[in-house]
């Protein structure tokens, strides 16, 4: 079994496949576990994922199996499919608040104390951003390893951004600080409607994912393809 103290690096696809794995136990909970169709759409989403992949269904499979070696996924059989569930949170021993924000870390890249805090909003209702950033702290002191690190804040940013570390280090290009002549992100009132119209189009998305996972679902009952 895998332990805190050993938890081997993820690759791309396994970050990715171990961030939907607990995005979708929240998202769609009647349709967790999910059949690996389900994990396959929901890991080449085109909405809430940066990176945009495009993987196989022979890539996923690989992931998992690898995740179920260091205990991070385990299988069960559902019906005519077989289902896969995360088990996160027993074996780095976080509450689910961390495990949560290190699940949109890994699909969507650094994002800020308040970025994290708009998307995790349908898998957590955090009371504010200090609260994020109450998790986040944990997550870099923790001392059998950081989980996640704190990047450089960029020129007219208001916030730092966070990244984790499941993938090994980040970077060197994030963790450099930008030349003073970099151009800055949006700010002021511009980055909130930006940020609001985020939360709506995630919503949205969120819906039509529900609403395919529960087709998937009906479908695999029935012993139908889904396509």
């Amino acid at each position: 079994m895998t332990t805190e103290q050993n938890l081997p690096i993820l690759s791309p696809s396994e970050a990715r496949v171990l961030g939907v794995l607990i995005e979708k136990q929240r998202t769609v909970p009647d349709s967790y576990p999910l059949t690996l169709n389900s994990l396959l759409a929901g890991c080449n989403q085109k909405t809430s994922r940066h990176p945009v992949m495009e993987l196989g269904e022979a890539e996923v499979q690989d992931a998992l199996e690898s995740l179920r070696r260091r205990s991070l996924v385990d299988e069960s059989s559902g019906g005519r499919a077989m289902r896969y569930g995360h088990n996160t949170d027993r074996v780095l021993r976080l509450p689910s608040q961390s495990v949560i924000l290190l699940a949109v870390l890994m699909l969507r890249g650094p994002q800020t104390a308040g970025e994290l805090r708009i998307a995790s909003d349908r898998m957590h209702n955090f009371a504010d951003i200090s609260s994020v950033e109450g998790f986040l702290d944990e997550m870099a002191e923790r001392p059998a390893g950081a989980l996640v690190v704190k990047l450089p804040r960029l020129p007219g940013a208001r916030e730092s951004r966070w990244a984790h570390l499941l993938s090994g280090p980040v970077a060197a290009e994030l963790m450099a600080v930008p030349a003073v002549g970099a151009a800055a992100p949006v700010a002021g009132g511009d980055a909130g409607e930006t940020a609001a119209l985020r939360l709506r189009v995630d919503r949205l998305e969120a819906e039509v994912a529900t609403l395919k996972a529960t087709l998937a679902k009906v479908c695999a009952d029935l012993g139908i393809d889904a396509g």
